[in-house]
């Protein structure tokens, strides 16, 4: 008897471990404080999740405490990211019934993150406001935080306006074409086929170097993400700045 017993713990086990683990194409994703799934979407399969309020409850009346936390899809097989580029497409759409009246539809990156979840940098976007008719409101549709220091409010609070939230012309219920440059301590964005990046990150705020990479949703969120590219690259050296003298 204590034998079937413990071959049922052996199999349940590995049945939980499975369901956290996704396969689409190539990659393989395993979920932390997230539901997913592999769905049919608009043609293509796709790699959906949101976040697991049952495993990382959240609180409206505890900003700071309840979001930015770890809540995504992480890729296995890649550890050591430490600079270089990573571009996903994506589409973020907001829970009809919404937990959260304010969401804005988070979406976006996790790198350099360490394998016990402790530490990581994210660039996220906020789609619902990035045409918002108000300035100030996109001025809100970028943000980068680094877990667990320097969330958003942290940020918001301790640094300069515009620091670390940025513009970006992007919006709900359409698919986000996310490019991120890394390199060294500073990470530069790109958005679908611009030429020029939207947004810029001058001195990232984490002590890790080097970790993982992973695709991010907050809450309220549905989000579906496909075509993950990561390539690792040598920490490029800085121009020079030359100086300026004033003539014109």
């Amino acid at each position: 008897m204590k034998k079937v017993i413990a071959l049922a713990a052996i199999v349940l086990c590995s049945q939980i471990v499975f369901s956290q683990q996704l396969k689409l194409g190539k990659q393989v994703f395993e979920l932390h404080n997230v539901t997913g799934s592999i769905v049919n979407f608009q043609g293509k399969k796709v790699l959906k999740i949101e976040r697991d309020l049952k495993a990382l409850p959240f609180d409206e009346n505890r900003l700071e405490a309840t979001v930015d936390e770890p809540h995504y899809a992480k890729l296995l097989g890649l550890d050591d990211f430490e600079n270089g580029t990573i571009e996903v497409k994506m589409y973020s759409q907001i829970q009809n019934p919404s937990p959260y009246k304010p969401a804005a539809g988070f979406i976006g990156v996790f790198y350099r993150i360490a394998q016990n979840d402790a530490a990581f940098e994210s660039i996220y976007l906020r789609p619902k406001v990035g045409r918002a008719q108000s300035q100030y409101a996109r001025n809100h549709a970028v943000q980068y935080f680094s877990y667990p220091k320097y969330k958003f409010d942290t940020l918001r609070k301790n640094f300069p306006a515009g620091s670390y939230e940025g513009s970006a012309p992007v919006a709900l219920n359409e698919w986000i074409t996310m490019r991120i440059e890394v390199n060294g301590e500073t990470a530069e964005m790109f958005i679908n086929d611009l030429k020029y990046s939207s947004f810029i990150v001058d001195k990232m705020l984490g002590t890790i170097q080097k970790g993982s990479v992973g695709l991010y949703v907050d809450i309220a969120t549905i989000g579906y993400f496909k075509d993950l590219k990561v390539t690792k690259k040598a920490l490029k050296a800085k121009p020079v700045k030359k100086e300026d003298n004033g003539s014109i």
